[in-house]
């Protein structure tokens, strides 16, 4: 018999499990979970100001909003502020799991504002460009 400390959603449990073997096993014994105190929990450190999450900047009303689908890379971008678009036109290229994706306009109009530049990382749902 071996016997194993085993945790299941934060409550750890002293559990006994026995190999059976080519050879014939003696008769099973029925297992009995006793509750053994858990470590003490990790405080969190919080991440330093670099690393800390973008606050998020809403959109204008009556604005189209392209966003991140997946996290990745900007490897280029194909628009400029003030440049006229229509749907379906290529606004970026971004690298993800060593793929570029092209990331195209959901809707026409003027690029009112870009934020993200070339060699930046997003993460899905950042707000990359704005069409107004």
């Amino acid at each position: 018999m071996k016997k194993f400390q085993i945790t299941v959603n934060g409550k750890a449990y002293e559990v006994e499990v026995e190999e059976l073997g080519g050879s014939s096993a003696p008769a099973p014994r029925a297992a009995v979970a006793a509750p053994v105190a858990a470590p003490a929990p990790k405080v969190a450190v919080a991440p330093a100001a670099a690393s800390a999450p973008k606050a998020a900047v809403p959109v204008s009303a009556g604005s189209e909003a392209i966003t991140a689908p997946m996290p990745g890379k900007i490897m280029s971008i194909k628009v400029s502020v003030g440049q006229a678009i229509t749907e379906g036109d290529l606004v970026l290229t971004l690298e993800a799991m060593k793929m570029e994706n092209e990331i195209f306009a959901g809707a026409s109009g003027t690029v009112k504002e870009i934020r993200v530049s070339q060699g930046a990382a997003v993460n899905p749902g950042d707000v990359l460009v704005v069409i107004g």
